[in-house]
């Protein structure tokens, strides 16, 4: 009975992966860029909103980018101090007194009021400073991390897609930085996952019903923003971007999401503490606080992920090729399709095997983000504990 329940779940995972590599959208390809785009011929004006709590360590890495953008038309820079205690905005202000560019404004807009959070209150506050500021509100909204540096042509091609696909929301996945060993252990499988579950080339559909966005980069027309009532819309959401992209698509505007080549996230995460951190912060929250879908979940990554080389090395021990081979062909396909994303962030192929044990530690940090959730710990960052949506 035991060869017959490995030998089952062995073809469920090869199932599965045949399904993923075929049927997903073609997840697993990275060539998802910006579309084909054209220089408009008036350049539309643009405001660049910056969340920012306690960025003094890569603010000088990613503000000067900011403000160094070569954009042909009208545009400035609203950094929103969210309550810093390492003197963020003075620094920001001494940084844009050292970088001359597009003019700097920064405000703080207090604590969150009731119901919302820290991100997306700095947001409701910047893009109404941005709004109001002159004459005429800005055609765009370029919502972007204080840990995200742009290439100075950024801006630039950021718009020209937008105008030229006719787009309301182009959003990039910033490249992360992958530099120790934890790092390129973890960092490219979390956009590899994240392309699973939001594959590009669906969300890119003009009908499509999948929606998501990298909240990193966000470039937003600002009529569409007030179709959707962003960020009103979204004010207690822990998983903002993906909530945006939705809010976006259901007010009828066109959304586009790929894999970013001249926009980097600067922020680093050298232990794989600091990484732990990042994903079980919001892991719950993206199963709604549910734990029939956590229990789904836990089910779903065993299977998918750890039953392939499970079965492929308890097989061949057992002399068992009936378990060996499609977990082993599984555990192939699994490898196969992570080689592009591998190539995308420059690292060594020999990381491909090693996937399943990243999608372990990924079930442990998705579990770990219940269990904080429970003990009153959950979706916390930098200082703050958001309630779930039902409990604000």
């Amino acid at each position: 009975m035991g060869i017959v329940t490995a030998a089952c779940a062995a073809y469920a995972s090869l199932a599965a992966w045949l399904w993923l590599t075929f049927a997903q959208g073609m997840f697993w390809r990275t060539d998802v860029r910006l579309p084909p785009r054209t220089a408009p011929t008036r350049w539309p004006s643009v405001a660049i909103v910056v969340p920012a709590r306690d960025e003094a360590e890569v603010l000088p890495r990613s503000l000067p980018s900011l403000i160094a953008q070569d954009y042909p038309g009208a545009a400035e820079v609203v950094l929103v101090d969210d309550g810093s205690t390492d003197g963020t905005g003075e620094l920001a202000r001494r940084l844009a007194a050292e970088h001359p560019g597009l003019p700097l404004t920064v405000v703080s807009p207090g604590d969150p009021a009731p119901g919302w959070t820290g991100k997306l209150w700095a947001l409701r506050h910047g893009v109404a400073i941005a709004r109001t500021a002159h004459a005429t509100e800005p055609d765009f909204l370029l919502l972007t991390d204080a840990d995200i540096a742009h290439e100075p042509d950024s801006l630039r091609e950021l718009v020209a897609a937008a105008t030229s696909a006719d787009l309301d929301l182009v959003s990039q996945m910033a490249r992360l930085r992958v530099v120790g060993f934890w790092e390129r252990l973890v960092v490219p499988a979390f956009v590899y996952f994240f392309a699973q579950l939001y594959p590009f080339r669906r969300v890119n559909r003009p009908s499509a019903r999948t929606a998501a966005a990298a909240g990193g980069c966000v470039l937003l027309r600002t009529g569409a923003a007030v179709r959707a009532g962003v960020p009103d819309s979204i004010r207690q959401a822990v998983i903002d971007d993906v909530s945006l992209a939705r809010a976006v698509q259901r007010s009828g505007g066109r959304i586009w999401l790929g894999l970013a080549e001249r926009v980097d996230s600067v922020r680093p995460y050298p232990a794989l503490a600091d990484l732990w951190r990042m994903v079980s912060r919001s892991a719950y929250a993206q199963l709604r606080h549910q734990p029939l879908l956590l229990a789904g979940t836990v089910a779903g990554l065993a299977l998918v992920y750890l039953v392939p080389p499970a079965a492929l090395l308890a097989g061949l021990a057992a002399g068992h090729p009936a378990v060996a081979w499609p977990g082993g062909l599984a555990w192939l396909l699994m490898a196969g399709t992570y080689l592009p994303m591998l190539r995308y962030y420059r690292q060594p192929v020999a990381l491909a095997p090693l996937l399943p044990f990243t999608a372990l530690l990924y079930l442990l940090m998705t579990v770990d983000s219940a269990v904080q959730h429970y003990r009153g710990r959950g979706a916390s960052w930098k200082g703050r504990t958001y309630a779930r949506p039902s409990d604000a």
